[in-house]
């Protein structure tokens, strides 16, 4: 039913509702038939279902089947550990998953509202999710309307539908029925679940609620969208193939080599069962030194620990890749209002007729009569209040006027009580203007503010220098330039005047506002957070693109963009009707010089990100309302305010908790560090493994013993690798993170100096390797494995203060500004301490005549390795600065 075009008494009569109110019972009965108002979430996967995709990776899948195969061998602790840290890997992955849902929940919970309704006959306050079809609710100003209705009453109602609509001006409510068919911005006898009464009040009949609301029906469009990979994620999956074909090849080439030696090498006696299965062994073993195991856990630790340090700076973050993704991003298409700006009109200027205007005094005993008199009407002729928790209540505009009052030092209310409202005429949109009636010194006045060309025409005379003057047609082309000045740096522009009354009259009339005189004018806007110019430049030198997005106007928000430094003199705005008639060719080549968006649709968000993603460019969209969330879902990260809609938030992939854009710059920060991070811990890992496989394929190659045990590997790779890989992930921010251009998207994990880095670090190392078996064997082939050992897990034990940085050395980066570092390189001796213990030598094939002596070897050979490292690094520095 289309209850726009249906009167009063038909919308009650269809709703089996009165104005009286629904009973108990008949509330009862409706819950169970429609459920509670509340938009119906995605049903959360279960624990179970969440823990078995952690399997589906392409590394985990290779590291289970070696795992398996170790199994059928009869190695059961080797085994064993593998399963142990795959399940603790995949126990992390959940819960991160699940904190960040509750993050969620615990915010849509902050923000439930409630509901003023008639119930039984009398006034109620309920929570909002129990409210049913035929509920009578009163509104007032600054409710949040909690479901969708039919409106039975209006008091000069205006409502702020911009979550809905897109629009920022507030829509003016009416009682009257709609016969023709009209959009939903033109139901102005309807008002929609999520948005704000800003002015007046409204009493309405509950029309539909939870997924029967306009919310609730573009909520429902969002079920089937799928989410993005981000450029991290999909990195890793190919890699993991590559890198699971590559390990496979070597290991049959290994197997084969070995096999061939067993086959052909004309050695009577042997075993050849055995020799065959120590063959195979011998390729697995390869494998387990080659395979990352603890790569997967690592970075979901590091972006765990990406999402705790956002969260302390505003920014929750819905899914952990989506860390990743911010430190990639770049191009920022950011809202105006409360992202950039405040969201709070404020007054930044006045005028008054003698020509006095921008420092207003602090001090009201040093107002000029003029000055008192424009404050006192800007008070009075004022619906808006503060309340004693300091909610802001009313017009955006006039609660500006009396928050000036105050900053002025003369509180508001003072004002109110020492003059009280005796009459009014209400402000409308046809007249533009607002009148009230108060008694001044024993007689009567009628106070008016209102648009500035309104007052203009009515204003016969005008307060100047302490007197009352006729106006005259100089003084008026002052005033009109004045405001014109005004209007071109986008401020909102009032004016105020007064009209003497008889000492009896309190009753007025639109007749009576007429030959008013002009006392001044006020400017105010909605201004620019103060630390968002800084955040802007940052953007900028960090190669970020910010782009703003509105639906205010063009000239307001070209005002806003050049001020905060987000335009230059190449840039332009385009209006989104003005984006319509653009072809996808001419928008493809202005794209990057425009930098402002002004009355734009959700149709055109969505354009203009997919304009920018085109360009191969990672892009972030922040909105709040409903009418944002196709844009935010079809972002690379979707960026929602926590005062939006849960539509909205549930479409994104991040909430900023302080609706600011300031956030948003920290928030890539933190994300550009998680990717270097990562990338450290990623040349952590591989560095040591190919330091291992460099030397079990020379000791192939020279047909000498294998190094290493497959425990030994086992020990190494998952519990020695993984605390200093974690601990890299706790770097701070490289001296350049926020210098340098956003990384490009198509290169791989490797890039940037990660290879390289990889590849001399693993050489130094098995070369360190290589020659410490050599002067075991000299003793004995038992003695060749425990030297070539030791020599492996310090080398790649000391190479976690080379991993820190690829620029900086370790003492460049300051030595102790990791305690985390420092931890995790203690507990590792500690724990290879372990394995030269006397009662567990044995296990870890560590020969009883192991002593200082062949230790001091490895050891230095070891530490020779980590300093070669450093050394090549500063050698790099300079050549590059050369």
């Amino acid at each position: 039913m289309e209850f726009y075009r249906e009167e009063v008494d038909a919308t009650l009569k269809a709703l089996d509702a009165t104005d009286k109110g629904l009973t108990s019972p008949s509330v009862k009965s409706r819950q169970e038939k429609y459920g509670l108002n509340e938009l119906k979430q995605k049903e959360k996967d279960p624990i179970w279902k969440l823990f078995l995709e952690t399997f589906k990776d392409p590394m985990v899948i290779v590291l289970v089947a070696a795992a398996l195969v170790q199994l059928v061998l009869g190695e059961i602790i080797e085994s064993l550990i593998i399963f142990v840290v795959l399940i603790v890997n995949s126990i992390i992955s959940v819960v991160q998953t699940r904190k960040a849902e509750s993050s969620l929940d615990a915010l849509r919970e902050m923000s439930a509202p409630s509901a003023k309704v008639i119930r039984d006959g009398e006034k109620q306050t309920i929570h909002a999710n129990e409210l049913v079809p035929g509920d009578i609710v009163l509104l007032d100003a600054g409710d949040f309307i909690p479901a969708d209705g039919r409106l039975l009453e209006s008091g000069t109602l205006k409502v702020d539908e911009g979550m809905l609509t897109g629009e920022s001006e507030t829509v003016e409510k009416s009682v009257d029925v709609i016969p023709e068919k009209v959009g939903l911005g033109d139901r102005v006898n309807m008002v929609f679940s999520g948005s704000l009464v800003a002015y007046g009040r409204g009493l309405f009949v509950v029309t539909g609620t939870g997924s029967q609301t306009e919310i609730g029906k573009i909520a429902g469009l969002l079920e089937t969208a799928e989410a993005k990979q981000t450029p991290l994620q999909q990195k890793l999956e190919s890699f993991s193939k590559k890198l699971g074909f590559a390990i496979l090849a070597l290991c049959i080439l290994i197997f084969a080599v070995e096999a061939s030696r067993v086959f052909f090498g004309g050695s009577e006696g042997v075993d050849f069962t055995q020799a065959i299965l120590n063959a195979f062994m011998f390729a697995v073993a390869v494998a387990v030194a080659a395979i990352p195991e603890a790569l997967s856990s690592i970075v979901t630790i590091v972006l765990a620990v990406g999402t705790n340090k956002m969260a302390k700076q505003h920014a929750i973050i819905r899914k952990l890749p989506a860390v990743e993704t911010l430190g990639s991003t770049s191009v920022i298409c950011t809202d105006k209002t409360g992202t950039l700006t405040q969201n709070k009109m404020t007054v930044v200027d006045y005028f008054l007729p003698d020509g006095t205007k921008e420092n207003f005094p602090d001090n009201p005993e040093n107002w000029t009569e003029g000055e008192r008199r424009l404050i006192y009407i800007a008070v009075l002729c004022n619906d808006s209040n503060i309340n004693e928790e300091g909610l802001e209540l009313g017009d955006p505009t006039e609660v500006a006027l009396i928050a000036f009052s105050n900053r002025k030092n003369k509180n508001y209310n003072e004002i109110r009580d020492a003059f009280i409202r005796e009459g009014e005429i209400p402000f409308d949109s046809d007249r533009k203007l607002m009148s009230t009636v108060h008694t001044f010194d024993g007689k009567k006045a009628m106070l008016t503010k209102g648009g500035p060309d309104v007052m203009f025409s009515r204003a016969k005379y005008v307060y100047k220098d302490g007197e009352e003057v006729e106006m005259t047609e100089e003084m008026l082309t002052e005033l009109q330039n004045v405001n014109e000045e005004f209007s071109n740096q986008a401020l909102r522009v009032l004016a105020y005047g007064y009209k003497r009354l008889d000492s009896n009259q309190v009753d007025i009339s639109t007749a009576d506002e007429h030959d008013i005189v002009l006392v001044g004018l006020t400017a105010m806007i909605d201004p620019p957070r103060e630390a968002v110019y800084g955040s802007i430049e940052e953007a900028k030198k960090a190669g970020i693109r910010t782009v703003m997005i509105t639906g205010d106007h063009k000239t307001t928000a070209q005002a806003i963009g050049r001020d905060i430094g987000l335009m230059d003199e190449t840039d332009f705005a385009v209006t989104g009707q003005e984006l319509d008639a653009m072809s996808e060719p001419e928008l493809e080549e202005k794209l990057e010089h425009i930098a402002v968006y002004a009355r734009v649709s959700p149709e055109n968000k969505i354009r203009i990100v997919k304009a920018w993603q085109k360009k191969n460019k990672i892009t972030a969209m922040t909105g709040d309302g409903v009418n944002d969330a196709p844009a935010l879902k079809q972002a690379d990260i979707g960026v929602a305010m926590g005062s939006g809609t849960d539509v909205a938030k549930d479409a994104s992939a991040m909430i900023l908790t302080d609706d600011n854009f300031v956030s948003i710059v920290d928030a890539v920060s933190v994300g550009r560090t998680v990717f270097d991070n990562i990338k450290k811990a990623i040349g952590y890992l591989f560095a040591g493994n190919l330091g291992a496989i460099i030397a079990i394929l020379f000791a192939l190659i020279v047909d000498w013993i294998n190094p290493f045990t497959a425990l030994q590997l086992l020990f190494i790779n998952l519990v020695n690798d993984s605390l200093p890989a974690i601990a890299l992930g706790m770097e701070k921010p490289e001296p350049d993170v926020m210098k340098r251009k956003p990384r490009n998207v198509e290169e791989g994990i490797f890039a940037g100096g990660t290879m390289q880095a990889v590849v001399i670090r693993g050489t130094l190392i098995g070369i360190a390797v290589i020659i410490s078996q050599y002067i075991g064997l000299e003793h004995s082939p038992e003695m060749s494995v425990a030297m070539a050992f030791t020599t492996l897990i310090l080398a790649r034990t000391l190479q976690t203060f080379a991993a820190r940085s690829n620029t900086q050395t370790a003492f460049g980066a300051g030595f102790f500004s990791n305690k985390y570092v420092l931890l995790a390189v203690s507990v590792c001796f500690v724990l290879y301490i372990l394995t030269i213990l006397p009662f567990t030598r044995e296990i870890f094939s560590i020969p009883q005549n192991f002593g200082w002596s062949e230790w001091g070897i490895a050891a230095g050979l070891a530490i020779a390795a980590v300093i070669l490292m450093e050394v090549v690094k500063l050698v790099s520095n300079k050549m590059r600065q050369a």
